[in-house]
């Protein structure tokens, strides 16, 4: 009698576990009916993106709301420089505006700035230059400062999340500008410009949003290979690097995450053109970095120029000029023809 009360126990157990494991099996797959061929017609389930992704941004609801346009900072006789608040998500982000003065309404630039420290970066720092510059020439200029800058929210988990939180203030600083309403802003058509780490938000914005901007232009851009910037800089930084490898993994131990973090790997999505500056003795950013992405882009058949300035170093200098021309005659044919 035990014997038999315990095979039956036996079964039980066996056929419970058959019965877990099914369900295993059917938590994460769908139709398991045969085809018309009698082959099993099982299908995985569509797994969520890493929230740190550009798939996942691309299936975020964006929010950029609550534009507000407070003091003035500056005013000259060609545009008055505002500073201005908008909210991305949750965050508040701070920045400014240079509105042109004269009949619009004016096409819209986004300048992208690039890696300031944040406890040295104050409200509209990076790009100066070029806010002067574009506004010159008739463009409305937003420069967010994104978060954890100047008086933007800050956002605990940035680093850890390899700042992909800055693309999410980049086109929230465009939506907000729509949202706005604003009689003097044409928002059909709008522009981006990004610096060196601002180069490589640009390039998200564009994979991530490829109807959004009808133009884009990158300084000295970082690599659209996240594998190298993570190797030049964040590496350094070995508290950073840790807390990135424990959460995602190394390059080498989950290529499939660095893949999804890169521009590169959705360059096929692409449909604006893109003008490049690159100086040839750039000492932040290899000049290499440019011309693989360039290679990239050609491949996947895009519209993409690199000039390259002999000399120059991440900041442009002697050449400044020819690059700014350069970048207005680009924007001008792209914003400014029709």
């Amino acid at each position: 009698m035990k014997i038999f009360i315990t095979g039956i126990l036996i079964l039980s157990l066996a056929l419970a576990g058959c019965v877990s494991q099914k369900a295993i099996e059917n938590s994460i797959t769908s139709g398991d009916a045969a085809g018309p061929t009698g082959e099993s017609t099982t299908k995985k389930s569509v797994q969520e993106p890493d929230p740190v992704s550009i798939p996942a941004l691309m299936q975020k609801e964006f929010s950029g709301t609550d534009l507000t346009i407070g003091k003035v900072l500056s005013e000259n006789e060609a545009y008055t420089r505002y500073y201005i608040t908008y909210t991305s998500g949750e965050l508040a982000i701070s920045g400014i505006m240079n509105v042109p003065k004269g009949k619009g309404p004016f096409p819209l630039l986004i300048l992208n700035h690039g890696h300031i420290d944040t406890d040295v970066y104050t409200n509209g720092r990076g790009l100066k230059r070029e806010q002067d510059y574009l506004a010159r020439r008739g463009y409305v200029v937003v420069h967010p400062d994104f978060r954890n800058h100047a008086e933007s929210d800050d956002d605990p988990d940035n680093e850890q999340s390899l700042r992909i939180g800055y693309t999410e203030d980049s086109i929230n600083a465009i939506l907000a500008v729509r949202n706005a309403g604003l009689a003097y802003v044409d928002m059909e058509r709008v522009g981006m410009l990004g610096h060196s780490m601002g180069g490589g938000i640009t390039q998200n914005v564009i994979v991530v949003k490829p109807n959004l901007v009808q133009a884009a232009v990158l300084f000295a851009p970082v690599s659209s290979d996240y594998r190298d910037n993570y190797e030049k800089w964040t590496k350094q930084r070995a508290d950073v690097a840790e807390r990135i490898t424990l959460a995602h993994g190394s390059p080498e131990e989950d290529p499939d995450f660095w893949n999804n973090i890169s521009p590169r790997t959705f360059f096929d999505r692409v449909s604006t053109p893109i003008l490049i500056h690159h100086g040839t003795t750039d000492e932040s950013v290899p000049l290499a970095w440019s011309e693989r992405t360039v290679k990239a882009l050609e491949d996947a058949g895009k519209d993409v120029t690199l000039y390259t300035y002999p000399g120059e170093p991440h900041e442009f200098v002697n050449t400044w000029s020819q690059v700014m021309r350069r970048t207005v005659d680009f924007f001008d044919a792209a914003l400014k023809s029709s």
